[in-house]
């Protein structure tokens, strides 16, 4: 087993990247579920209620409509947080242009036109691996932070095995 492995990776940014990875990184957090059960349960509470508003002896179509539309607006906030957040970070990433990683057993680094990150593995002692991505994670479950390998950045399929090993060897799997 090589101890000093590099595996580097070259990609241009991609939407649906971005998107899986905050995807990953919600779903890692306990206030992501608290959130979504919470819009949820609005949800079905307001389409209780406008249940309830229809029923005689006085039905109130206003607040029928009402309770629908809040039920509606909660469950759609929570679950177009994820494409939103998304947008916004992807906007940022396509500003710098084509991306290039080197992960070894140090760390990773990430290079971008105007922009530079080393990261050691500390900072991200997790991962999840999804069809598409790596996707490393800060330790803390309420903590925001991550980053992303594709793997359609890898110059070679089987370069995949050599970058799973890598992580395994210096961060544990989510």
């Amino acid at each position: 087993m090589e101890t000093n492995e590099r595996v580097e990776l070259a990609y241009p940014p991609d939407f649906q990247d971005v998107h899986e990875a905050v995807r990953v990184r919600l779903r890692a957090t306990s206030w992501w579920k608290l959130l979504r059960w919470t819009a949820w349960g609005a949800g079905v509470l307001a389409l209780l209620v406008a249940g309830l508003a229809l029923l005689p002896p006085s039905p109130e179509p206003g607040t029928t409509a009402l309770m629908v539309a809040l039920g509606l607006v909660a469950v759609g906030c929570a679950e177009s947080l994820p494409w939103l957040t998304a947008q916004s970070l992807f906007r940022l990433i396509r500003a710098q242009g084509d991306a290039t990683a080197v992960v070894d057993d140090d760390g990773g680094r990430w290079t971008s036109r105007d922009t530079e990150t080393t990261i050691r593995w500390a900072m991200l002692p997790r991962y999840v691996e999804t069809p598409r991505l790596f996707v490393l994670l800060t330790a803390k479950q309420s903590g925001t932070g991550f980053a992303y390998l594709p793997k359609h950045g890898l110059a070679d399929p089987a370069d995949a095995d050599r970058l799973r090993a890598v992580l395994d060897r210096n961060i544990t799997r989510a």
